[in-house]
C-alpha cells in the first residue's frame, strides 16, 4: 500500500505524465490502486493464517485496527471511484461535489497507511528483540527506526506534491474549446454574424458562453484531479 498506493496518488502530478490522454491516466491510476488493494488482501490473509497457525490472536493491537480500517475505507473508496470517475454514468454536478471528499479521502487513507506501517515495525521490534533487547538499540533497532524515519520522509513528500496547484495536471487542450449545449464556439463566425440582433441578444451569447466555460471547467477539474 505505501509504495503502490503513493503511485496512485502522484500519476496525475507528474510533468512527464501530462502528454498523455486523460482517458490513459485515469485507467493507469484505476490500476495502480486495483494492483494495491489486491496486494493489501493478500497480506491481510497470510497475517490471518499465520496467526492461526502459530495461535497468536488476531486484531488485538492498535496496528491491527488502524489497519483493518484503513483496507475497508480504501475499498470503499476504490470503488465510489470505479463507480463516479472511470464509469460515464454520474452527472457531472455530483462528480464535481464527490471530488472534494475523494481527493481527502485518498490522502488520508495514505497517512492512515502510513501511521499503520510504523506502528506495525514497532511491534515487531519489540516482540523480536529478546537479547539483546530493544531498549538497548540494536543494530537492528537502530535500522527499523530509519527505516520509519524514511517512511515519514516519504509519506511527507507524496502529501505535498499531491497538495501543490503547481503540480496539479493542466486543463487539456480540448477544454478551452468553449461551446454551449448545442451551439457554436465563443468568438467564431456565429456570433459575428448576428448584425441585425440587439444588444441584449449579444449579452444573453456571452452569458451563456461563460456558463458553458464553468461547465467545461467543471466537468475537466472532476474528470482529472482522481486521487482514489
Amino acid at each position: 500500500l505505501v509504495s503502490v498506493l503513493s503511485s496512485a496518488i502522484i500519476v496525475y502530478r507528474l510533468p512527464w505524465t501530462w502528454k498523455c490522454s486523460k482517458l490513459l491516466m485515469k485507467f493507469i491510476h484505476a490500476g495502480l490502486n486495483t494492483i494495491a488493494m489486491i496486494l493489501a488482501i493478500v497480506s491481510m490473509v497470510a497475517v490471518f493464517e499465520f496467526h492461526n497457525a502459530r495461535n497468536i490472536p488476531n486484531m488485538y493491537s492498535l496496528h491491527s485496527w488502524i489497519g483493518l480500517t484503513a483496507v475497508i475505507f480504501y475499498s470503499l473508496q476504490l470503488f465510489l471511484g470505479f463507480a463516479v470517475f472511470l464509469l460515464p454514468f454520474a452527472p457531472v454536478p455530483f462528480r464535481a461535489a464527490l471530488m472534494p471528499i475523494h481527493v481527502y479521502s485518498g490522502l488520508a487513507i495514505f497517512a492512515t497507511v502510513i501511521a499503520t506501517a510504523l506502528m506495525g515495525i514497532t511491534e515487531k521490534l519489540i516482540f523480536s528483540l529478546k537479547n539483546p533487547a530493544y531498549s538497548t538499540s540494536p543494530p537492528e533497532a537502530m535500522f527499523v527506526n530509519f527505516l520509519g524515519l524514511l517512511l515519514v520522509v516519504f509519506g511527507a513528500l507524496i502529501l505535498w506534491m499531491a497538495s501543490r496547484s503547481h503540480w496539479k495536471r493542466p486543463p487539456e487542450e480540448n477544454a478551452k474549446v468553449l461551446r454551449p449545449i448545442g451551439g457554436t464556439p465563443e468568438g467564431t463566425e456565429a456570433e459575428s454574424t448576428m448584425t441585425d440582433g440587439s444588444n441584449a441578444d449579444k449579452s444573453d451569447l456571452r452569458i451563456n458562453s461563460e456558463a458553458a466555460r464553468k461547465q467545461n471547467l467543471k466537468l475537466d477539474e472532476a474528470g482529472q484531479r482522481s486521487t482514489m
